[in-house]
């Protein structure tokens, strides 16, 4: 074989190899499920762990618009009033929600990821939890990372989640907070998708409500109380004057006697 031969087919398996490479490539790449675009981590990813600090990272797919607020859907077994607020972007502020919070303020540079952290009470005695985010841009437009997996199949938008470590040995499940009622939660599909808090009443809220009832209610028990008062002192006064008539009649009747 000549050198021209030889180097004619040294250079062409060079390039099958290539070519067999950069499908291959394509191919994994197609097959690999989408990046989450939403994230959570912890620092103690344990079930049960107490005091527990999230991470949570939106990247930004906007060129022209940055993030102004964020949703978050808590799952169950963790309360509104079981979170504070760690570490925001510079004005953002922390507001609970009905299965919830939201955490926003001034807009994000165009194409800057939002992170912000949070600090929860205890974690619930779970193997992982989901936490359905609402991103929401300076221009209105809005991305929901709220689905789950299904049938093994990845969903396209999915929402973070965050894997737990089985408990710890002793670790207890801590008193509930007082906001923990069920009742005062909104499923998180309704909240997720329509991106804005259901309406709920407040304990205090209720027995507000239920105070002016009460004393309507015992204002119209006075009144009958008072009103049979009344009927009975006048019976009374009509008899006591029935009878003072009838012992001056009979009197007089004497007297002309």
């Amino acid at each position: 074989m000549s050198s021209l031969s030889a180097h004619l087919v040294v250079h062409g398996g060079r390039r099958v190899a290539l070519v067999a490479a950069a499908a291959l490539t394509a191919t994994l790449t197609l097959a690999s499920p989408a990046a989450a675009h939403a994230e959570v981590e912890a620092d103690r990813p344990q079930a049960l762990a107490e005091n527990v600090t999230l991470t949570f990272v939106s990247e930004a797919e906007s060129a022209s618009a940055g993030f102004s607020e964020l949703r978050v859907v808590l799952p169950e077994g963790l309360a509104p009033a079981d979170v504070t607020l760690g570490e925001a972007p510079k004005g953002w502020k922390l507001k609970a929600t009905a299965d919830g919070y939201t955490v926003g303020g001034p807009a994000l540079k165009a194409g800057v990821d939002a992170e912000h952290k949070i600090k929860v009470r205890q974690l619930p005695d779970e193997k992982e939890l989901a936490f359905k985010t609402v991103e929401t841009y300076s221009d209105g437009e809005v991305s929901r990372w709220i689905e789950l997996p299904t049938g093994g199949k990845e969903p396209e938008q999915p929402a973070p989640v965050l894997k737990l470590e089985a408990a710890a040995p002793g670790a207890r499940p801590v008193s509930p907070s007082a906001s923990a009622s069920p009742s005062s939660r909104a499923t998180p599909t309704q909240s997720a998708t329509s991106g804005a808090a259901a309406p709920t009443a407040s304990a205090e809220a209720t027995d507000a409500d239920a105070s002016p009832a009460a004393e309507d209610s015992a204002a119209d028990d006075d009144g009958i109380s008072s009103g049979v008062l009344v009927a009975v002192i006048v019976v009374v006064l009509l008899a006591l004057g029935g009878g003072a008539w009838w012992l001056v009649r009979r009197r007089a009747a004497s007297s002309e006697r």
